[in-house]
């Protein structure tokens, strides 16, 4: 336990100081949430009650989906797996410690939009703050699970940061975050399904906590985490 709570705060202190994680994990997801918390308000007004749900999807989307993959295809695609083996440090413990992280840096970002979006925007505070963050914590493990998956799976980074994309993209789409998915047509609607953020927003909505949102998140979690384990074992073989 001494050594996962020291690899989790070494890795914190590696994060602090990458440039990849600062932009995906906080620069953008922030600036998107200051340019388009304005534009959403003006828009639609009934927007500032749904503000912070919508623009927390999309930065934990972004930190999960497009920030973590290249970190840890840079551990486990170089010979910084070599050196795990030689020093017989598990595989896991790159992979737990870099998910805790980044689950840390993904929590101060929504928090930093959930008490700035009332003040810049009128945003309507979540009524449940327990249930609000616990189905945040939910959304974010979820959407680090897929992260997770990509970057141990695609070595090629340039092949990694396109495959990203193609999730990250649609998962923001098809979510209903920018505009209602009921305007989707059924192809569209139902694919969006296949997406934690699709559950994930309407998990954080008012009233939105129930079972119904909850267990496909959960489905997904199991699937992406059982890919993870099967793709460390394998590493581990080679």
């Amino acid at each position: 336990m001494n050594a996962f709570i020291y690899a989790v705060a070494l890795q914190w202190k590696l994060d602090i100081r990458s440039k990849s994680l600062l932009i995906t994990c906080y620069a953008v997801p922030l600036l998107f949430f200051a340019i388009m918390g304005g534009i959403f308000t003006a828009v639609n007004p009934q927007a500032k009650y749904t503000l912070i749900q919508s623009m927390t999807v999309m930065g934990v989307s972004m930190g999960a989906l497009i920030g973590l993959p290249p970190s840890l295809a840079e551990i486990y695609g170089s010979d910084i797996r070599k050196a795990y083996r030689a020093n017989g440090v598990p595989l896991s413990l790159g992979l737990f410690s870099m998910l805790f992280s980044a689950f840390i840096h993904l929590l101060l970002m929504s928090a930093i939009i959930c008490c700035v979006a009332p003040a810049a925007f009128e945003a309507a505070l979540p009524e449940n703050l327990p249930a609000y963050f616990a189905a945040l914590a939910v959304l974010i493990f979820v959407s680090l699970s897929i992260g997770s998956a990509l970057g141990l799976a695609v070595k090629n980074q340039a092949k990694l940061t396109m495959v990203a994309q193609l999730v990250f993209l649609p998962s923001i789409m098809l979510s209903g975050i920018l505009f209602p998915a009921e305007l989707l047509p059924p192809a569209l609607k139902l694919a969006g399904r296949l997406f934690p953020a699709f559950w994930g927003y309407r998990l954080m909505v008012p009233g939105g906590f129930h079972w119904n949102s909850l267990w496909p998140l959960l489905l997904i979690l199991a699937a992406a985490g059982l890919a993870c384990a099967l793709r460390v074992k394998r590493l581990r073989a080679e």
